[in-house]
């Protein structure tokens, strides 16, 4: 969430305002923002966020105007027509849907409440993901939602128990993948395809972010290019190795963080979490070691290391041996990268942000 989103939420929830927050579900074609992509409308008109601009972002600034003075959540489909973009100067055309989510006196104490603790869940970096009913044979349970803590903790639930645990469950699946996904339901809460069943219910999780940290430990021959395609397809890109001539601005310059320092002091520093993939392509097997060990027991979703079939397995069995339990060293991707013959640095960052995106779309 922006952090101009997220402290709108905070004064509309500590000074009781009307409001409605506007939230990309999905999209169809070309549009300018991506599921997830939020704006937040005060009663005043006044906005803050984006999910556009042009007449398209005015056309959601009324329909959220319109959910306020009706006190209720509801789906919009915004039609992003050829006439509309030429006219804006954008090059799209596709449907944006967005749920335009209620906030203020009407809202239930309990979804206020909740609201509440989803924003302190942010700030204290909990990265909850959230689960909201975007669609509901009952209109009053559109716009209930739950979060889910890193540490697994669950806040709220969606009306029905067998909606909250089909919630639950998708929100664990979906944590990992960093994009915002819906989740279809039929009238027996059976999973449904929307082209074939009507949908009685569905769901909008959304992951904690959109955007997948890749940290690249090792500024080597294969960190440059793989920071360089990292950085095209979208991950935010850390680099960390302890020599000045390899980690710097000039041999990384699309890095969004670069590191210089010891690896185990730099890795004290660096916040990892589900939404991080490590990638360990350092100098030497007592690199690798230290790297590894800071990390295996960190909730990353993907910790790959480059090496050996030979050198890896000597490398975790002195790790079991110092007691680093062999449950969490079965974690690790080794050899590294998906198998397509790679030799040179650049074949071998293909591969390896191949296996990635593999890991981060749960092929």
């Amino acid at each position: 969430m922006d952090k101009e989103v997220y402290r709108g939420l905070e004064k509309v929830v500590d000074q009781k305002l009307e409001a409605a927050l506007i939230t990309v579900a999905s999209v169809l074609g070309s549009t300018p923002r991506k599921p997830g992509a939020k704006m937040l409308v005060f009663a005043d008109g006044t906005t803050v966020g984006t999910i556009g601009g042009g007449c398209g972002e005015a056309e959601g600034r009324r329909e959220a105007l319109n959910a306020i003075a009706s006190y209720t959540s509801n789906i919009y489909h915004l039609n992003m027509t050829a006439d509309m973009a030429q006219e804006e100067g954008m090059v799209c055309g596709g449907v944006m849907e967005l749920f335009i989510d209620y906030l203020g006196a009407r809202k239930s104490v309990e979804q206020t409440n909740l609201n509440k603790e989803f924003l302190s869940a942010i700030s204290e970096t909990a990265h909850p993901t959230s689960v909201t009913v975007i669609e509901a044979l009952d209109k009053q349970l559109v716009g209930v939602k739950l979060f889910i803590k890193n540490t697994g903790e669950v806040f709220g639930q969606l009306g029905l128990e067998e909606l909250s645990k089909i919630g639950q469950v998708s929100a664990n699946q979906v944590c990992k993948s960093c994009q915002p996904q819906i989740i279809c339901l039929d009238f027996e809460l059976k999973h449904c395809v929307p082209s074939v069943t009507k949908a009685a219910y569905r769901l909008l999780i959304e992951p904690p972010t959109t955007i997948v940290q890749l940290l690249i430990l090792g500024a080597g021959h294969i960190a440059l290019p793989l920071a360089t395609m990292a950085k095209i397809i979208g991950y935010e890109v850390t680099v960390v190795d302890d020599r000045p001539s390899f980690a710097n601005s000039a041999r990384f310059p699309t890095a969004d963080t670069i590191i210089c320092d010891d690896f185990e002091r730099a890795l004290e520093t660096i916040n990892i979490n589900p939404q991080t993939f490590v990638v360990i392509i350092t100098r030497g097997h007592r690199y690798d070691k230290v790297c590894l060990k800071k990390v295996i027991n960190q909730p990353a979703s993907y910790i790959g290391m480059i090496g050996s079939r030979k050198r890896v397995k000597a490398l975790l069995a002195e790790l079991e041996e110092e007691g680093v339990p062999n449950k969490l060293l079965q974690k690790l991707y080794s050899p590294i990268g998906l198998k397509i013959g790679a030799e040179t640095p650049e074949e071998i960052a293909i591969c390896i942000l191949a296996e990635l995106i593999k890991v981060q779309r749960g092929a």
